[in-house]
């Protein structure tokens, strides 16, 4: 019987967290991880069933954000990139990733922000 099997899964599993920001109003191509695959094999096989490619806008000082779970959290991606617009400041993006609460990677860029930990 495998009755503490499933307890012991949920405790292994790591909160992480993706928090994007700018300091303008800006439209931004995110691309990040959901789900952690089980291989890099299986992600390259078909990325779109582990990450999510998406559009969002930002006001100023209003974050993004995206909780997941996953029990090896070196699997963490965000990948952030703007458009430079005629006339409009840069939106100066800044990235992080949050292990379990605690920052462990972040980025700073006055247009693309990239943040990751170790399996990339």
């Amino acid at each position: 019987m495998m009755i503490g099997q499933p307890a012991a899964s949920a405790q292994d599993a790591h909160q992480v967290r993706y928090t994007l920001t700018s300091a303008g109003a800006y439209e931004f191509d995110l691309f990040y991880l959901t789900t952690q695959p089980p291989s890099m094999q299986a992600f390259n096989a078909d990325a779109y069933a582990y990450a999510k490619r998406e559009k969002v806008n930002l006001a100023p000082g209003v974050p993004w954000t995206f909780e997941t779970t996953m029990a090896d959290p070196n699997w963490a991606i965000l990948q952030v990139s703007s458009t430079t617009r005629g006339g409009q400041a840069a939106p100066n993006a800044h990235c992080d990733i949050a292990v379990d609460g605690e920052i462990r990677t972040e980025h700073n860029d006055p247009y693309n922000v990239r943040c990751q930990l170790g399996q990339w």
